[in-house]
């Protein structure tokens, strides 16, 4: 992974008209038609499409502890195989990440291994238990410099708790990422509670277990005037509270995942625990609506919620299966089948969403940034016409968990650039 001097040739930048990139060092130095080659490296982009390197606010690397679903070595290799240069990694490690020493393991760790930007996000409570303000200042004064606290995994359910939290993070523009579950309306709770639910006969996860959580901290982020994000929004209800509390001026953003854009809950009906997910995968009438409001900007970005888990974890009867799916190596398939494909969005728009905004929110500078002169060199090339079946098989995350498996999706990351270094080439990790 040696930074060398690129040509990006005839690449369609954020989907516009064929241009030339010119990278030297960690940098991009020219943008235009017909750049001079001369001892560069040439990368032939006719016909695909160059983004700035994604960003992911929500990634489960799973390192210290389960180092047997992921480690940060194989969730940066399967982040930079899906077109990212950075991931913010979740705190439910083991131990937690609550403490400056823990957050700055996983930082280092992320150096190190250099396939994408690691930033660390802090457990907002100590042990994800919902009882104690973690170290949050310590945390953010730390090398990992940590702007972005989470129990995600686990809610924040006491009122006077996270109102704490918002006034703490307050102090240094940090931002409290909720998990919106009420545990109380969750108990036994198996997929989402409806029609099939009913029909099947497992325990509901009703749309107001989260809506009134989201509710609840948007009036909480209002009255403290601080920054409140809502991770993995999944119901229409949920949509509706973020509309008017941004109709208010309240700093509320919020995140859908690849898997709440396509999927619904009528795939519970096969069993297959690769579609147990928190939260649940909801209804046709919710997809829709989570795409309506990604699309007009109610919901600020699109996070993968990559959670690796292994093989026994769901290989095994529903009620015991674990919950989550990888997500980092198909996000932006989906993305594109969901929403470029249908009229949705441009790609600008999906550079918005998924790289653009991301960064603003978790403040990770140098990420994020215009495909520009005097920008980092941190990029992401696609090709848009190609087509095929999702094989997890070919996969970098050490976990297999996919719902996609088999399934045609369109586009494919071809490279990765990381401040101009390729960690991807041709569809192969560096």
């Amino acid at each position: 992974m040696t930074t060398s001097k690129t040509l990006i040739r005839g690449a369609q930048v954020l989907g516009g008209e064929p241009q030339d990139v010119l990278i030297d060092g960690e940098t991009i130095v020219q943008v235009g038609t017909g750049l001079s080659a001369d001892g560069a490296e040439v990368v032939e982009a006719g016909g695909k499409v160059l983004l700035p390197g994604l960003v992911d606010l929500h990634t489960h690397l799973r390192e210290p502890g389960r180092e047997d679903s992921e480690t940060v070595l194989t969730g940066t290799r399967a982040a930079a195989s899906g077109g990212y240069t950075a991931v913010f990694a979740m705190a439910n490690t083991f131990p937690v990440a609550d403490t400056a020493g823990v957050v700055e393991q996983v930082w280092r760790l992320g150096k190190e291994h250099g396939y994408c930007d690691v930033r660390p996000i802090g457990a907002v409570t100590v042990g994800l238990e919902g009882q104690k303000l973690a170290e949050l200042g310590a945390m953010h004064e730390s090398a990992a410099g940590v702007t972005v606290f989470s129990d995600d995994g686990k809610c924040v359910h006491d009122a006077v708790i996270m109102r704490r939290a918002l006034e703490y993070v307050k102090a240094f523009d940090g931002v409290v990422a909720q998990h919106a579950q009420e545990p109380r309306l969750t108990e036994g709770a198996q997929m989402n509670e409806g029609v099939v639910s009913a029909e099947l006969g497992l325990g509901g996860w009703p749309a107001v277990a989260e809506e009134s959580i989201v509710a609840r901290d948007v009036l909480l982020a209002e009255h403290v005037g601080s920054r409140v994000h809502i991770c993995h929004l999944s119901t229409a209800g949920s949509v509706e509270i973020v509309r008017w509390a941004k109709s208010r001026g309240i700093r509320v953003t919020a995140e859908v995942t690849p898997h709440h854009l396509l999927l619904t809950d009528e795939l519970v009906r096969s069993y297959n625990p690769v579609y147990k997910v928190n939260p649940p995968l909801r209804t046709e009438r919710d997809v829709l609506a989570l795409r309506e409001a990604l699309a007009d900007g109610t919901i600020d970005i699109v996070a993968t919620d990559h959670a690796p888990h292994p093989h026994e974890d769901k290989d095994c009867e529903w009620a015991a299966a674990a919950m989550g799916m990888v997500g980092l190596e198909t996000a932006l398939s989906v993305v594109q089948e969901t929403m470029v494909d249908t009229g949705l969005l441009d790609w600008a728009g999906v550079a918005e969403r998924m790289s653009w905004a991301p960064a603003r929110i978790g403040r990770a500078e140098g990420q994020g940034r215009p495909v520009s002169a005097g920008e980092p060199a941190n990029l992401t090339l696609v090709d848009t016409a190609y087509r095929g079946s999702v094989d997890p098989a070919g996969f970098a995350s050490r976990s297999r968990n996919t719902p996609y498996e088999g399934r045609e999706l369109p586009g494919r990351v071809t490279h990765t650039w990381l401040r101009g270094k390729a960690t991807l080439v041709d569809g192969n990790l560096t």
